[in-house]
C-alpha cells in the first residue's frame, strides 16, 4: 500500500449525507460482513465521547495508513460547513479508533477489511489508495457504496462498510460538544415553565392537544 499523506479531504454536502442513513440487511449482502452489520454502535454521551485532541493524536489501534484514511473519510462525511466545524475538528477519528480500541474483534476487522477494498478498488481504477485519489476520485468511488438501494451487487462489502463508518462517524460527532450545539440540542436545561410545543411543531407532526380541542 501506498502510505503518502492525504493531501485533501473531500466534502459531499453534511446533509446529504444524513439522508442516506438507512440500514443495510449486510448479512444477506455479504455473509462475512454480518459481524459488522451487527456490531453495537456507541451511544451518545458514552464515556469515549468525541473531543478535539489537544495534541497530535498517535492512533492506539488503527495502523498510520488506516488512521488517515479514517480521517479522511471522516471530513467526507461531515465536512466543516457554516454551521459548525468538520468531523476531524470534533475529535472523530480519534474516538473512532479510541471505541475499536475497546471493542477490537470482527469490529476492528470489518473496518479494516473495509479499508482495504477501497484501497484496492481505487488502485483498480486510479493507480492508487483511496487517500492519494482527487477529490472527483474520492467521490466517483464513495458515490457506488453510500446509496444502497443503487448499489451494484459486487460492491456489498463497501456497502456494508461505508454503512458501519458512516454510523461511527456520526455517532462521535452528535455526541461530542460541537455535534450536540449543531443538532441544536436543547435539553439538560431548567426551564421556569413548560408552555407545550410550539403550534408551528405540533402542525408539522399533524397532532394536537387534547385541550386544544375542547
Amino acid at each position: 500500500m501506498d502510505n503518502n499523506e492525504s493531501k485533501s479531504h473531500d466534502g459531499l454536502k453534511r446533509r446529504d449525507m444524513l439522508k442516506v442513513l438507512g440500514a443495510v440487511p449486510a448479512a444477506a449482502l455479504l455473509p462475512a460482513a454480518a459481524a459488522a452489520a451487527e456490531m453495537p454502535m456507541p451511544k451518545p454521551g458514552a464515556p469515549s465521547v468525541a473531543e478535539p485532541a489537544a495534541t497530535a493524536y498517535e492512533p492506539k489501534t488503527l495502523s498510520a495508513h488506516e488512521y488517515k484514511t479514517v480521517v479522511v473519510l471522516s471530513d467526507i462525511i461531515i465536512p466543516a460547513d457554516e454551521r459548525s466545524g468538520s468531523a476531524t475538528q470534533a475529535g472523530v477519528p480519534e474516538f473512532i479508533d479510541d471505541w475499536l480500541s475497546a471493542g477490537g474483534g470482527s469490529q476492528l476487522d470489518s473496518v479494516r477489511g473495509g479499508i482495504t477494498w477501497l484501497d484496492l478498488e481505487s488502485n483498480r481504477t486510479h493507480n492508487h489508495d483511496f487517500i492519494d485519489a482527487s477529490e472527483s476520485e474520492k467521490k466517483q468511488l464513495l458515490d457506488r457504496i453510500a446509496y444502497p438501494k443503487t448499489a451494484a451487487p459486487e460492491d456489498a462489502a463497501g456497502v456494508v462498510f461505508f454503512n458501519q463508518i458512516r454510523n461511527l462517524v456520526l455517532s462521535g460527532f452528535y455526541s461530542s460538544k460541537m455535534g450536540i450545539e449543531d443538532l441544536p440540542y436543547l435539553g439538560n436545561k431548567m426551564l421556569s415553565e413548560w408552555n407545550g410545543c410550539p403550534p408551528n411543531v405540533l402542525a408539522k407532526l399533524g397532532v394536537e392537544y387534547a385541550d386544544a380541542k375542547k
